[in-house]
């Protein structure tokens, strides 16, 4: 069976990482890819960067009835994606978590678009031998959502001086169990997908829990990372 991956070379090496043990063909095109897909000709599309896009992202899928088409949908809902797209949507849509280090994980992050089509999405699951959450239709989803506001108030704490860089990332390793620091993560997940997503929520919500944090914007700004 053959699955198309569309996106970052970080983004589709993560992505073939989760499926080397899976016996699938797997497609990789480069994130700027336009081109028209047609039906039966991939099991599955994985669309990864779409939320990230510049053009339409879902004007490339017009032509599909039954394949199903996974987007990047944490900076942008499904449902906004749709509304941009202005035109009957067809095929199965359904929303992935798909920034980098969160792709290669056990449980898959999903939201859908029409709720008639979850037997297409379990089916898809099964095939690939990979376990889904689903997730309301919201910016920022679940997983990005807390971890982003984590990272959010580790910054403010580093910008008032309370602890350093390792001492943050050491104790919240140590104390919560997670597999990287604040600061390790966002460096490889990266700044600007960690701050655009945050704003993002701001605007969505506007809940000053999403306020982006002076040290963060200015890491954003500069194109730095923490390391």
């Amino acid at each position: 069976m053959k699955i198309l991956a569309r996106g970052t070379n970080l983004q589709t090496e993560e992505l073939k990482q989760k499926f080397s043990s899976v016996d699938i063909d797997l497609i990789c095109e480069d994130e700027n890819t336009i081109s028209v897909c047609k039906d039966e000709t991939f099991l599955a599309i994985f669309d990864l960067n779409a939320d990230d896009a510049k053009f339409n992202p879902l004007a490339a899928y017009n032509d599909l009835i039954t394949t199903p088409v996974f987007v990047a949908a944490v900076k942008k809902s499904l449902a906004m994606m749709a509304q941009t797209h202005q035109q009957k949507i067809n095929f199965p849509l359904f929303g992935i978590n798909a920034l980098p280090t969160f792709i290669n994980r056990s449980i898959a992050e999903i939201s859908v678009f029409n709720s008639a089509q979850k037997n297409c999405l379990e089916i898809i699951f099964s095939n690939l031998n990979w376990n889904f959450k689903l997730v309301d239709d919201r910016v920022g989803m679940v997983t990005p959502r807390v971890l982003f506001m984590i990272i959010n108030e580790a910054c403010y704490t580093l910008e008032e001086g309370t602890a350093t860089i390792n001492d943050i990332d050491i104790a919240m390793k140590l104390g919560t169990n997670y597999p990287f620091g604040p600061f390790e993560w966002a460096d490889k997940i990266g700044i600007k997908p960690i701050y655009e997503t945050l704003n993002a929520l701001f605007e969505d919500t506007q809940d000053e829990r999403y306020k982006i944090c002076p040290l963060l914007k200015t890491k954003y700004l500069r194109g730095e990372k923490f390391f």
